[in-house]
């Protein structure tokens, strides 16, 4: 357990770092944004080609890690929907709910971590996932959020939003074309590569500290809106249905399936369960916010499950070794 929190420390510190510096103004808020922008446009793109180019396209189009991610995470979003509608979240809050409980934050924070603790292989089910979320699971919630519109359409127009907002999202786009160049051998030329290199290895610290950042600036905007305190029950279940719940399903499911002859590989399920118990994404409470939901809401489940995870990924780490 101690060789993986020397592992994970460096991680969750960056983030913390983040937190502090825009809590303490060294980083001013405003300027969060443009931080988000530098790893979402260009340093984490360019680390997920680079990863998905060195990766074999079969890990890429893994069809047994797909039949099991891809139905826990529905399921995940099923189960935070239907415990959480009440007189006080509807269907908009509820479905955000739902997003954060299924939604890792694989992209900023696990393939770098992952990499790091399994070595680069991992680096492939952990992309496969990003694009499942991406494509499957936030779609699906923003529709879900749309429920409570008042017209009959809404859901189909929030899902037509969120397939426009996936279409331009570079990180698809990234692996897609890092998938490409793995299956066609193709290099790009060396000024080009050393410019994607750069901006690869800028992207994990980068990442990382903007979490917290972000972490931060969605606390004090939530404080700066929110009239009256949230109940426990409507934010620690979902913390405890990201961090204990979907690894323990994804676990579940992936052994089960092994069983009864699927052909998953045991590394590609340990990326995987990995992958579940990692901590809620971070831009899900811009989506929140710009969606109008309960951004207090979603960014104390942030906040509770990014550092709770220092010791129950670092946990979940040291048992699937």
């Amino acid at each position: 357990m101690l060789a993986v929190l020397l592992v994970t420390f460096p991680f969750f510190a960056l983030v913390l770092c983040g937190y502090v510096a825009a809590r303490r103004r060294m980083l001013p808020l405003d300027a969060i944004s443009g931080l988000n922008s530098f790893v979402l446009y260009f340093a984490l793109p360019c680390m997920l080609y680079r990863f998905g180019a060195s990766t074999p396209i079969a890990q890429l189009l893994d069809a047994a890690a797909v039949a099991v991610y891809l139905p826990c995470a529905l399921l995940v979003v099923w189960a935070v929907v239907a415990f959480s509608l009440n007189a006080r979240i509807r269907w908009n809050d509820a479905a955000f709910g739902a997003l954060v409980a299924a939604f890792p934050n694989t992209g900023f924070m696990g393939v770098p971590l992952l990499v790091a603790l399994l070595g680069a292989a991992a680096a492939g089910p952990a992309i496969l996932t990003i694009l499942l979320d991406l494509v499957v699971t936030s779609s699906l919630c923003i529709a879900l959020s749309r429920l409570d519109g008042a017209d009959e359409h809404g859901a189909s127009r929030a899902a037509r939003n969120a397939l426009r907002g996936m279409a331009l999202n570079p990180m698809p786009w990234a692996i897609l074309l890092g998938g490409l160049s793995s299956a066609l051998q193709i290099v790009p030329v060396k000024p080009v590569m050393q410019t994607i290199a750069l901006l690869a290895d800028a992207a994990s610290p980068v990442a990382l500290f903007t979490i917290g950042a972000v972490l931060f600036r969605s606390q004090f905007l939530a404080a700066r809106e929110e009239h009256a305190p949230l109940a426990w029950r409507d934010f620690l279940p979902v913390v405890a249905v990201k961090l204990l719940v979907h690894p323990l399903l994804v676990f579940g499911v992936g052994w089960a399936a092994m069983a009864f002859g699927l052909p998953l590989d045991r590394f590609t399920l340990t990326v995987m369960v990995l992958v579940a118990a990692l901590p809620s994404a971070s831009n899900v409470s811009l989506l929140a916010e710009r969606f109008g939901a309960d951004t207090g809401r979603i960014a104390r489940i942030i906040l509770l499950t990014t550092a709770a995870a220092f010791l129950t990924f670092s946990g979940a780490v040291a048992l699937m070794h």
